[in-house]
């Protein structure tokens, strides 16, 4: 067996949990606003971020940000910090980020979504069901910058 063959054998990846890290829901407004006619403009944002537990052991957290506004004021904010503790073995560090990236926020978005859905609802507003996000995109556009970034800062030096 060769040794490339060994080092793809070793490597390993599972989910060891997921959990809400953080989540709230704050509407200023209420009881008022149930009892006016709006025409909320949303808003969303979203966020990951990744920390090393240890060697094997990396915590994802997907961040994401609902508000509902009508003028300059505010209906609703619902947020929710997804975080899933993810097992990484065999994978060399430049093969980690685009798993930490990519694949773990797939995997704990679906789970955001329902909470964010799950609070607007119980917060007496019709449900906001979000669409999947491309975090594939997301990480070619965060290179992308960062190597835009990379080139500006060589011709400035």
């Amino acid at each position: 067996m060769s040794e490339k063959q060994n080092q793809q054998e070793e490597k390993g990846f599972a989910i060891q949990r997921v959990y809400i890290k953080d989540a709230s829901f704050e509407s200023p407004l209420a009881p008022k606003v149930f009892v006016q006619e709006v025409k909320p403009q949303m808003s969303v944002d979203i966020q990951t971020k990744h920390e090393l537990l240890d060697e094997t052991h990396t915590d994802v957290v997907v961040s994401v940000t609902v508000t509902a506004k009508h003028g300059d004021k505010t209906l609703f904010l619902a947020e929710v910090h997804q975080g899933g503790i993810f097992a990484l073995k065999g994978f060399s560090d430049q093969e980690k980020v685009p798993v930490l990236s990519i694949a773990c926020p797939n995997i704990l978005f679906p789970y955001a979504q329902e909470t964010i859905a799950s609070m607007i609802q119980k917060g007496g507003f019709p449900p906001v069901y979000l669409a999947p996000v491309d975090f594939e995109g997301l990480f070619a556009q965060k290179i992308a910058k960062m190597k835009e970034q990379d080139a500006s800062n060589e011709t400035t030096h």
